[in-house]
């Protein structure tokens, strides 16, 4: 064997090893996330803006949050005070969204939205 073939084989040797390494580390960290076993999530993001929905992709770097839901203020314009607060679904805007592609570095934390939460509640009256 020439030392031009050993070298495309130890070549291919290492791009198998790396590619088997990635493959193997990405399992580990993908199990030792912590599961979400509730229907909806609460995404809280670096803005302070909460949406509720369903989480998918954890763990990458663009999850995607589906059948959202957010948090709407009212506000008196001649108190500027808060004068209700309601739950909408995302959707009827001008460009009907079906979904949210987060930026995971702007995820603060993720909570679990309990089934019989008034969050719950009020995400079934919208449906």
């Amino acid at each position: 064997m020439n030392s031009r073939v050993r070298a495309i084989i130890t070549t291919l040797g290492l791009i198998i090893t790396g590619v088997m390494l990635t493959l193997v580390l990405q399992y580990f960290l993908s199990r030792s996330m912590v599961e979400l076993t509730s229907e909806y999530q609460a995404v809280v993001l670096t803005n302070g803006q909460t949406f509720f929905g369903k989480l998918e992709r954890r763990g990458w770097s663009d999850p995607v949050l589906t059948d959202v839901h957010y948090v709407h203020r009212q506000v008196n314009p001649e108190t500027r005070q808060i004068a209700a607060v309601t739950l909408r679904k995302a959707g009827n805007e001008w460009h009907e969204p079906d979904r949210m592609i987060l930026n995971g570095n702007h995820i603060v934390f993720i909570e679990p939205v309990k089934p019989g939460s008034r969050v719950a509640k009020l995400i079934e009256e919208l449906r």
